[in-house]
């Protein structure tokens, strides 16, 4: 790679990291420690088929390690989800609740009580890692009111970073803190191959004498689904999956689901069939990135002293219960994402069925650094023992799903009918989020139980309850036919967990030996919520 495809501001920053590590002894020490790269995609799926398109992916990453078949998100939206990973904590810790400024996404809020304690900060000043950032940060990022694309978070040694929300072309990139424009030029402005050739530029001019932490934050597949111009005629006869719960009345589930037109309009599953193939074409450009990404770190002999993790944000739904497109939901579709992980001392070709969640990645690449992990205050728990093989790890059965749900002050313009407080509606009156979308969940896999439990923050405290051995796709809610007893246990520990910070989040769930359920103290923790739930409920 020639030297003058670096970015300018890289190739100032460089040399002069280079100077400052001529310390020979701590450069020797530190070189010794694993590199790690996160990449991380944009609403992709891993139930309705989203790592199909991923071949080389496939190959490089999980047939070289390890593919976590149960691996989820504690809130099925971008920047939520996004705080979570960077924080390792719940929602309800970090405390952003939509993709909006007022949720706190990359608000000044955010800036000034969560980014410092960021996983990637502490790699760079407690651990000595040279840390890279290109692609989709926040939502908001970028966003005049909160700093503008001026704004470096703390803890990045090498920013470049989407202002807003993604896209393919004509955006722009704050390069260290210094706005750069794109066009809409296939050649120099695609963002995913942008991010290829900054990631490809990084590793070519880093210093060699730190350890190095790279996350890569692609668009893709997130809308508007703008293929590379060598994929716009890929995967012509493909279309959404057309499972059993695809394309069918939300019996028996939240009003918002209920009111689903069924069955969809032949025009709103073409919509959907097109940006789901648009959203298939969209990843190969991904594939193509992992590809680059690992043959230059095998040709720099770092490739085997590099973690390589692969995740998405968020699933995504593509007609599931007559709902068009989106995430949002409690369901399998929007919070399960895919994980792959390969690295020094993982085995090629492993499956793990444990509930891992993505709170657990900043601790994990804490872990791999050697951090404490007693210094912080993250929710989740590092996966290092499950990547090692370790023996007689103890696991977690449970886990929390929490969603503020979104709405206009007025009626949505495409459909007046349903009033006030909804949002994200279609031309045939469909919406896929409200005000009163705001649920909670317990999601529970243990040896004998996998099972959720949701609780929905609305007048009706309406519940639904899912017995996924018996139901995998969620059609029959049995809140009303489930053991009274297990409903009271589900519902104590979805307060508990609501409340929980740090280990307290870690504690034994409901069909763990170790759990201990008191139902007084269903009344004298929590008793509004307890008694709203046993009134109008039970």
């Amino acid at each position: 790679m020639a030297p003058a495809a670096l970015p300018a501001a890289l190739l100032r920053a460089l040399p002069l990291a280079a100077l400052l590590l001529l310390g020979p002894a701590r450069a020797v020490r530190q070189a010794r420690r694993p590199n790690v790269v996160l990449i991380l995609t944009d609403d992709q799926d891993v139930c309705l088929g989203g790592m199909t398109p991923l071949k080389k992916t496939n190959a490089l990453i999980a047939q070289m390690g390890m593919t976590f078949v149960n691996a989820y998100v504690p809130s099925a939206l971008c920047c939520p989800s996004r705080a979570s990973i960077l924080t390792g904590k719940y929602p309800h810790n970090h405390h952003v609740v939509n993709n909006t400024l007022e949720g706190n996404c990359s608000s000044k809020l955010w800036q000034k009580i969560q980014e410092p304690y960021t996983f990637p900060a502490l790699l760079k000043s407690m651990c000595g890692y040279q840390t890279f950032f290109a692609g989709k940060y926040l939502n908001e990022y970028g966003a005049e009111d909160a700093g503008g694309v001026g704004h470096v978070p703390p803890g990045w040694s090498f920013w470049y970073a989407l202002e807003k929300n993604s896209k393919y072309y004509n955006y722009t990139l704050s390069v260290n803190g210094k706005a750069r424009r794109h066009g809409e030029n296939y050649s120099v402005d695609y963002l995913t191959d942008v991010l290829a050739n900054m990631s490809l530029d990084f590793l070519e001019y880093k210093s060699n004498f730190e350890p190095f932490f790279m996350m890569i934050a692609t668009p893709a597949p997130h809308s508007p689904w703008t293929p590379a111009p060598q994929y716009t005629k890929s995967f012509q006869n493909v279309s959404a999956p057309r499972n059993s719960n695809f394309n069918i009345h939300g019996k028996n589930k939240h009003w918002l689901i209920r009111q689903a037109k069924t069955p969809m309009s032949n025009s709103s599953i073409q919509f959907l069939d097109d940006a789901y193939r648009k959203r298939w074409q969209t990843l190969l450009s991904v594939d193509d990135l992992i590809e680059k990404l690992v043959k230059k770190l095998e040709v720099n002999g770092e490739l085997d002293n590099t973690y390589i993790f692969y995740t998405s944000d968020n699933g995504f739904h593509t007609g599931q219960f007559s709902l068009p497109i989106d995430k949002r939901q409690l369901y399998e579709f929007d919070i399960k994402v895919p994980l792959l992980v390969r690295g020094p001392g993982i085995k090629p070709n492993q499956t793990n069925k444990m509930l891992v969640a993505n709170i657990d990645l900043g601790p994990t690449i804490l872990d791999i650094a050697g951090y404490d992990l007693n210094k912080t205050q993250m929710d989740g728990m590092s996966l290092l023992p499950l990547l090692r093989g370790d023996k007689n790890v103890t696991w977690r059965s449970d886990f929390l799903v929490e969603y503020q749900g979104e709405g206009f002050n007025g009626s949505d313009p495409t459909c007046p009918g349903l009033g006030p407080g909804v949002t994200h509606c279609f031309p045939d009156c469909v919406c896929e989020d409200s005000y009163n979308n705001t649920y909670a969940c317990v999601r529970t896999l243990s040896a004998s139980w996998n099972l959720q439990y949701c609780e929905f923050d609305d007048r009706e405290v309406f519940v639904e309850v899912y017995n996924l051995t018996a139901d995998p796709h969620q059609i029959n809610n049995i809140a009303k036919t489930i053991d009274q007893e297990i409903l009271e246990k589900m519902n104590y520990r979805l307060m508990m967990l609501q409340s929980c910070s740090g280990a307290t989040c870690r504690t034994p769930g409901v069909f763990d030996p170790g759990y201990r359920f008191d139902p007084r103290l269903m009344f004298s923790n929590h008793g509004l919520r307890a008694r709203r739930f046993s009134a109008q409920f039970l």
